[in-house]
């Protein structure tokens, strides 16, 4: 008698005792054999090793410590190619600034001649805004304002946003009254850019921004302020520029 398979029946019993199933790929260990082992479910493959006694008893499940990965820290920002570097030294630190001499060259020359001239040194950041600018670079710390130069061209077409970190040149109501004041926004202050040709859409021409030091303009930003005299929002402890030093 022929098994299904076409082998002689003591075949089948020896098969049977052996574990092996025949068929054409070759025999197959038993499922219950020696060197055998189920496939483990993925719960189990990705669960933590057992500790193992010295007795060879397994031991509780060794807890694995959660790393903290570092904090993505920001690239430095880097000038670009012709455009100068300015230190302004305050109280508070250090705020280096890039001048883009390419899009604001009459503001950038401006700041260059009273920062080379020692202009800024002793003055005051006079109007402190949180969540919105400092101000600075015209009035010493008893409110005396500097003697300055005629104001220059107002730039604010040139294309630059007031963004948070770009400095621009601070002036009057008139669309062509900046002289040595600058400012420094702490957040994007797009009512500040051009929008037009009246006087209220002209804007306020950004010449630089803030390539380190933010974390500087931030603090003062916080500084307490209070009114003295007719000026708004005076720091009640002096912020000082003690220098602006041209790099390149």
């Amino acid at each position: 008698m022929r098994t299904p398979l076409h082998l002689p029946l003591p075949a089948v019993f020896l098969s049977a005792i052996l574990g092996w199933i025949p068929s054409g790929r070759g025999p197959l260990p038993a499922s219950n054999g020696p060197g055998w082992s189920p496939r483990p479910p993925l719960a189990s493959a990705l669960a933590p090793a057992a500790d193992v006694s010295d007795d060879g008893s397994p031991g509780q499940v060794k807890a694995t410590t959660p790393v903290q990965a570092p904090p993505l820290q920001a690239p430095p920002l880097e000038p670009a190619p012709g455009n100068g570097v300015a230190v302004i030294t305050t109280s508070f630190g250090d705020i280096t600034i890039e001048l883009f001499k390419d899009r604001a060259p009459v503001s950038v020359e401006n700041f260059l001649r009273y920062a080379n001239d020692g202009f800024y040194a002793g003055t005051i950041f006079h109007r402190v805004k949180p969540k919105f600018m400092i101000q600075g670079g015209g009035y010493t710390d008893t409110l005396i304002e500097k003697p300055t130069r005629p104001p220059i061209q107002n730039e604010a077409t040139n294309g630059l946003r007031n963004a948070r970190g770009t400095v621009a040149m601070a002036r009057l109501a008139t669309l062509r009254s900046a002289t040595a004041q600058f400012y420094i926004n702490i957040v994007d202050n797009r009512s500040l850019d051009h929008t037009g040709y009246s006087p209220s859409e002209f804007g306020y021409a950004v010449f630089g921004r803030v390539l380190s030091g933010m974390d500087v303009a931030d603090r003062i930003a916080a500084v307490a302020t209070a009114a003295s005299g007719d000026m708004e929002d005076v720091p009640v402890e002096p912020v000082y520029i003690k220098s602006v030093r041209v790099l390149k």
